[in-house]
């Protein structure tokens, strides 16, 4: 029996999530794994080393996202994400069996690569196969299954760290991260190819049939269906000389600045909240205010699964409440966390030891991951949504390099910030939050349930200060762009046509 439409559609995005979960399985277990005993007696690593394994894996995303962009739109978005998934069990494989510490940091690298390849392309593939209403749903998923890879991570990572005392410790976490890449890569043949990707190719009655698969149950004469496809033919064939841009026709060009300058804030913003270094330096950091080692790798459990509630809540909402007022309102959470937190490590050192201080410090670090959904999931639901066929994969694969550059310069510099300005070093943060949430408040357009074949009329269209807009103006916005949309279709029965591309997914 066929799934109904909108069914059939999450299906297959939390299938191609599994990618995302790699990430946050693979960046919750570098705090079990470093701090661990028996690692560290095996390799004898040096402090430059430990760095290693953090930002390395984030080096290889940088290189992965970039390799992704040109094989993602040449050999199409299938093909991509089954090249991350095979990449993602070399790399596992040789930190699993590892003898030497060149064989972990090898692999870590290798894994970043295949992580990059799949955070970029995964959204990018949800974002095509849906519908404009369950889009932000969607896309969602990615990093709700990031938070997913968190929860199982955090807790088998403690399970080995407080169960074992020889090599288990942490040959077990690494190796458990090569099951669902298995899963991802073998799996994938199973699933649909994008039809934006396969119209642009030039396979159109593939790509009429798939979206009749995705959206009317196989029915390749419903009216959204055809609608759509001819809508995706008409900007695919007036926009082809977008695959040849130069970067310097991205700046000139209002719309494709505008986006790309968005695609990559929300990446780089979404690092400088400070998520990086709680992530990979949770033990250090909770030292400072006098936390032991395996109280944080409890409490980090717990909060993996307070962030996993907030990323549930946004992927339900998110299509609702639209996404400025979760961009803005989350980073002035943020923020707000921040400065307690910020207190509470000046006023209360180590050798305090103050169990109320040590309480404070644990509930904001939890307030401030359930807060972080926010920017977690819209920096992938934003990017993945705002470009055009044409242009998508290469201005996602320019955001995902910024992320993983801005990710990878957090894992080198936290250690070190720590060390030189202790508590002072939170401050960053502070500020960070604040600024993030003044500037997306300025410059970031609502882009709830608008096509994604209009996201340029928007961006066109759209003053560069947004500020305080009412609703009623991007009611209007929108009003206008759909209604155009049906214009430029030539329904006939625009009345019905509307009603099922309201109804039907």
């Amino acid at each position: 029996m066929a799934f109904p439409p909108k069914v059939y559609q999450f299906l297959v995005g939390t299938f191609a999530a599994l990618g995302s979960f790699l990430y946050g399985y693979d960046l919750t277990i570098v705090a079990e794994v470093v701090s661990s005993n028996s690692f560290l007696n095996y390799f004898s690593p040096t402090t430059t080393g430990i760095g290693l394994v953090a930002s390395l894996l984030t080096a290889g995303a940088f290189v992965g996202a970039g390799l992704a962009y040109p094989c993602s739109d040449y050999f199409g978005r299938r093909a991509t994400i089954l090249a991350g998934g095979v990449i993602f069990c070399l790399g596992g494989g040789l930190q699993t069996g590892a003898r030497n510490y060149g064989y972990i940091i090898g692999g870590r690298f290798i894994a970043g690569v295949s992580i990059g390849v799949l955070t970029m392309i995964i959204p990018i593939y949800q974002a095509e196969l849906v519908h404009p209403n369950i889009r932000g749903l969607v896309t969602g998923l990615q990093q709700f299954m990031l938070g997913i890879g968190g929860v199982c991570g955090s807790w088998i990572s403690y399970g080995t760290y407080v169960s074992f005392s020889d090599n288990r410790q942490w040959r077990i976490p690494l190796g458990i991260q090569i099951v669902p890449a298995a899963l991802l890569s073998g799996l994938i043949f199973l699933f649909p190819e994008s039809p934006r990707w396969l119209i642009s190719q030039g396979h159109q009655e593939r790509g009429l049939r798939t979206l009749a698969r995705l959206h009317a149950n196989g029915n390749t004469s419903d009216p959204w269906v055809l609608a759509e496809f001819e809508q995706i033919k008409s900007q695919v064939a007036a926009e082809k000389e977008h695959s040849q841009v130069t970067f310097y026709q991205w700046i000139i060009e209002k719309s494709n600045f505008r986006r790309l300058l968005l695609a990559c804030a929300m990446q780089a913003a979404t690092q400088m909240t400070g998520v990086s270094a709680i992530q990979y330096y949770s033990v250090t950091i909770f030292k400072q205010i006098g936390i032991d080692g395996t109280d944080t790798l409890r409490y980090q459990a717990i909060n993996s699964i307070i962030g996993l509630i907030g990323e549930f809540l946004l992927m339900m909402l998110v299509d609702r409440i639209g996404r400025r007022k979760i961009v803005v309102g989350g980073n002035l959470a943020m923020c707000l966390t921040y400065v307690i937190s910020t207190v509470l490590l000046a006023q209360f050192p180590p050798e305090v030891n103050n169990t109320g201080a040590h309480w404070g410090f644990i509930i904001m670090t939890w307030v401030y991951n359930f807060c972080f959904a926010s920017m977690g999931s819209l920096s992938w639901i934003i990017p993945a949504e705002i470009f055009d066929t044409p242009t998508r994969a290469k201005g996602v694969a320019l955001g995902c390099m910024v992320s993983f550059a801005f990710n990878t310069m957090i894992g080198q510099v936290t250690p070190l910030g720590m060390v030189k300005s202790g508590w002072r070093f939170y401050i960053l943060f502070v500020v960070c939050n604040f600024t993030n949430a003044v500037f997306f408040w300025a410059t970031l357009p609502e882009t709830k349930q608008v096509p994604l074949e209009e996201m340029k009329k928007l961006f066109t269209d759209s003053s560069w200060f947004i500020g305080n807009s009412t609703k009623s103006e991007y009611r209007a916005t929108e009003t206008s762009i759909l209604a155009q949309r049906i214009e430029n279709e030539g329904m006939e029965d625009k009345i019905g046509m509307t009603e099922h591309m309201e109804l039907t997914a």
